[in-house]
């Protein structure tokens, strides 16, 4: 950021709801299905037909409400939002304008220097998806698809109280991560379930007044938000301080050049003329249904990381890395109960070796080659000093690779750690009798080959010496050789 300048950011949230059916239809919401197939009349907006509120929704609105420490409102009420696009058949989006079904929540993050910042949320509103224009593969032509026309949709509107992209991409992360915990939405950003805008404008330090907006339409990854909302920062200072004017307008983000570039003017909410739609009654929520819902909250991810640290032992660190995913904190919490190995043990394979593993071959943990029990079996070599560190790491990649329990895949390669002091104590002449030259380097004070012994030991012992052990050795027979 550059100095003497403040930023400031809200974000737009639109969040696809996991239901099986659309808000207002029927239809089916299964992503990937062929263009077309999944539009019913009420849809396509045909005249004579009705819609009728998915309740599960409603569901879903009050859970991300309640996780959020927002108020529900007992009456809310649909609006029809209109405008046209190609991917609009109906020439109107059904949506929640003056009432929306949940206002008024908060969401606290960590800033960069470490201290905890609160997030105003203005507003979570339910509303139906458009379509999808295509452009791909049809040449001059443009393609629709409305399977996507009527999913249900969550749009969470914060307040501009962000003063970085970082900020923003952490307060993302978090409803991200809120919304999987519910249950509420898959947060699949590459199929367009989880995707934000952006608001963003500039103003000099110190100043009240809110600079000219711009809005960054549609993006779906949180390296992209960085990216983009860090270059719409620098060309809006850049701007400003050439003699120019922000224009108040929608843009778009462009990965392969890096830059964002105009799409349009930015409209008003009295250009879109809401009216009541006339098909809808109002939405009226019971106090008792509210309490229900709250009464089967799950628990959330401040509070998991919360317990994690206090039950397991965790750094702080490494608690915020697991409770990421409730799917990645499950399979700590199911391999913790079965390994013999502490628990911040269990963290470590988790985080490191497993997530690595994960990443590389674009898995998720749900489609992990090693399951929790499995990995706990490999921990209780380490645990028992079966095997070093050095060599589990061998061995997970077997296990990978589907090669068999850690048990098989260490008898079968022979892994077995040497705990014979003995057996170390053999090695460690002969890797001292083998190197005269360096042991008088260390005689004269090259403390630092000391590790250059420890790695000769090792080599020799295939990996599979103590450390411990030959540390302790090396050091009684090199300061014996002094």
């Amino acid at each position: 950021m550059k100095a003497g300048w403040e930023v400031v950011i809200g974000l737009e949230i639109h969040c696809q709801l996991a239901t099986r059916s659309k808000i207002f239809s029927g239809a089916s919401t299964a992503y990937g299905a062929t263009p077309n197939v999944q539009a019913c009349l009420v849809d396509l907006g045909y005249p004579g037909v009705l819609p009728v509120l998915n309740g599960e929704a409603v569901r879903m609105a009050c859970l991300f409400g309640l996780a959020v420490n927002a108020t529900i409102a007992t009456r809310s009420v649909f609006a029809r939002k209109n405008y046209f696009y190609p991917d609009l058949p109906k020439g109107y989006q059904i949506s929640q304008y003056e009432l929306p079904i949940v206002a008024n929540g908060e969401m606290m993050i960590r800033g960069e220097d470490g201290t905890e910042k609160r997030i105003g949320i203005t507003r979570a509103h339910l509303e139906e998806d458009a379509g999808k224009s295509i452009h791909e593969g049809l040449g001059q032509y443009t393609g629709v698809d409305l399977n996507r026309a009527g999913t249900p949709l969550l749009e969470i509107v914060s307040e501009p109280d962000m003063r970085s992209a970082a900020q923003a991409v952490t307060y993302l992360r978090k409803i991200h991560s809120i919304v999987r915990y519910l249950g509420i939405s898959d947060g699949n950003m590459q199929e367009g379930s989880f995707r934000c805008d952006a608001n963003v404008s500039v103003r000099p330090a110190g100043q009240k007044a809110l600079g000219t907006r711009t809005e960054l339409k549609n993006l779906n990854s949180f390296r992209f938000i960085d990216k983009a909302i860090n270059f719409e920062i620098a060309r809006q200072i850049g701007l400003i301080e050439d003699g120019g004017q922000v224009v108040q307008e929608t843009r778009l983000y462009d990965a392969e050049r890096d830059e964002t570039r105009p799409m349009r003017s930015k409209e008003e909410a009295n250009d879109y003329r809401y009216f009541p739609d006339p098909d809808l009654l109002p939405v009226e929520i019971a106090p008792a249904y509210v309490q229900k819902l709250r009464e089967s909250l799950p628990e959330l991810p401040d509070a998991k990381k919360t317990r994690l640290q206090s039950q397991y032992g965790l750094r702080p660190e490494d608690a915020e890395i697991l409770i990421g995913s409730r799917e990645l904190a499950d399979y700590f919490e199911s391999l913790a109960g079965t390994t013999a190995a502490p628990a911040p043990l269990a963290a470590n394979w988790v985080i490191g070796e497993l997530s690595a593993a994960l990443n590389r071959d674009n898995l998720d943990i749900g489609h992990g080659k090693i399951g929790a029990a499995e990995l706990a079996g490999l921990l209780n070599r380490i645990s028992d000093r079966s095997i070093s560190g050095k060599i589990a790491k061998e061995v997970f990649e077997a296990m990978w690779a589907g090669e068999g329990s850690a048990d098989q895949i260490i008898r079968k390669k022979g892994l077995i750690q040497i705990t014979d002091s003995a057996a170390i104590e053999a090695i460690v002449r002969a890797v001292m009798d083998a190197h005269p030259t360096q042991i008088a380097d260390y005689r004269s004070g090259k403390d630092k080959l000391f590790g250059f012994f420890v790695g000769q030991v090792m080599k020799q012992s295939g990996g599979r010496a103590n450390p411990e052990q030959v540390n302790e050795i090396l050091k009684k027979r090199l300061s014996d050789a002094r």
